[in-house]
């Protein structure tokens, strides 16, 4: 008698361990700190622009860019530093010859981690566990998700976005409101 009490008792133990236990992966995803994603991306000559403009009638010609038309130039940059994972590389924020701009992160070198993302901030860098939440607190953009956890890549900063209200770059772990490292952009 005793033992069928315990049988329907021992089954929700054991379901509710293995939905806390699915649940845990699914959220820490700890796999992914052996699990390293290299990308190996080369500075873009040009961004390609939404929509291209028609080329003028008449003269077999494509319109002329309204942007200068220099080779890419860094604008400011700086060095990764460590916060919540060792993080190591340099950012520099690039104004391409079409006059669009990117951050590129050259030699990253993280750990890889679940909803990692790339954020240009107006947050200062800071050493240590201090630094690890201000990313969040004031103003930040979203260049997109991490490509890599490792190597060199491009992340498109959008048209709109005042350049001049922003002077950091974090890798930031969107789940767990954390900056992986960060670098303080300095002008060039």
């Amino acid at each position: 008698m005793g033992r069928g009490r315990w049988g329907p008792l021992a089954v929700g133990v054991l379901v509710t361990v293995v939905a806390g236990v699915g649940v845990s992966l699914y959220w820490f995803q700890p796999w992914k700190l052996w699990q390293d994603e290299t990308v190996t991306e080369s500075l873009p000559a040009a961004v390609e622009p939404a929509e291209t403009p028609a080329a003028t009638p008449g003269t077999g010609s494509s319109p002329s860019p309204s942007a200068p038309a220099a080779g890419p130039v860094t604008l400011a940059s700086g060095e990764l530093i460590s916060h919540e994972h060792t993080t190591s590389g340099s950012v520099k924020l690039v104004r391409l010859a079409d006059g669009a701009h990117v951050v590129r992160l050259e030699n990253l070198d993280t750990s890889n981690g679940p909803d990692l993302r790339v954020w240009l901030t107006d947050a200062p860098v800071k050493e240590g566990l201090a630094g690890w939440h201000v990313f969040d607190d004031g103003a930040h953009v979203s260049l997109g998700k991490l490509k890599g956890n490792k190597g060199s890549q491009n992340y498109v900063v959008p048209e709109d976005v005042d350049l001049s209200r922003y002077s950091s770059v974090s890798i930031w772990c969107d789940r767990f409101d954390v900056s992986f490292g960060a670098a303080e952009l300095a002008d060039v």
